[in-house]
């Protein structure tokens, strides 16, 4: 079986290190696609390139302009091929047009070391059944963001008052996270996962499309089966931008991803 987002991650390989892939318009978001989106698509090309080392362990992007429903091209450059991990940069543009820019290390985690150890505490949610779907957004941010859709996500009671008028001012989202499709989570799907949820400034009553400008996502296990925890927060507003930092758990209760992005402040539903 084929599921939805393996489909719409998908790279062609054009030579030993480009690869071409078809940018689904399902992903977008305010002014163009989702970085996590963009990131995955991004991660399968570099995965092609080191099939001994398939898993990301830490990339770092940033996004030169809004990428857009359609074809683009990835370029791998290889910088490093260790006997545990590869570090390439890469690029994703669209007709000629420079979209991001990232470096990459890969490795296989398996051999690696699968064991988590972590002083964090996992986020403190309800039960899943006693959260609150994403189907409930309200419809000005489903017309800005149908890659809502692409998603099951069931968030924390106390982390919806901003779709009621009632943000708590806290600046944190958390949620349980699954794909819709029902694929279950991988190190690639990960670099999705960390730039899911809806910018962490709704709860502070700034709502919008909040383009990022750069991206670093730490890969630091593979996820177990089944729902996703994920927590966003964000301590700082200035300049117009933000720092979102994201933490993801899985099933086990194992800390398996985390990432900082720098984004700009939204400038309200359009």
């Amino acid at each position: 079986m084929t599921f939805e987002f393996d489909r719409q991650i998908a790279v062609s390989r054009e030579s030993k290190h480009a690869y071409t892939a078809d940018l689904y318009p399902g992903w977008v978001v305010g002014g163009g696609l989702n970085g996590g989106y963009l990131l995955s698509v991004l991660g399968n090309a570099i995965k092609r390139t080191f099939p001994d080392k398939p898993d990301p362990v830490a990339l770092s992007a940033y996004y030169l302009s809004a990428s857009k429903p359609g074809q683009a091209r990835i370029e791998i450059e290889p910088l490093r091929d260790g006997g545990t991990i590869s570090t390439v940069s890469a690029s994703l543009t669209q007709d000629g047009v420079a979209r991001i820019t990232a470096l990459a290390s890969y490795g296989d985690l398996d051999k690696l070391g699968d064991d988590v150890g972590t002083t964090a505490e996992p986020p403190s949610i309800p039960p899943v059944d006693e959260c609150v779907p994403n189907t409930f957004a309200p419809p000005e941010l489903l017309k800005i963001a149908p890659l809502m859709q692409r998603f099951d996500m069931r968030f924390h009671p106390q982390h919806v008052g901003w779709a009621v008028g009632s943000p708590s001012g806290r600046g944190e989202l958390c949620a349980w996270f699954k794909l819709a499709d029902g694929r279950e989570p991988d190190p690639i799907s990960l670099l999705t996962v960390v730039d899911a949820l809806p910018p962490v400034t709704f709860d502070l009553g700034v709502i919008g499309w909040a383009p990022t400008i750069e991206l670093t996502a730490h890969v630091r296990a593979k996820p177990a089966p089944g729902w996703l925890t994920v927590r966003h927060a964000t301590r700082n507003l200035a300049g117009g931008m933000f720092e979102e930092d994201c933490e993801v758990w899985d099933s086990a209760g194992r800390l398996v991803a985390q990432s900082r992005q720098l984004a700009r402040q939204p400038r309200g539903m359009r």
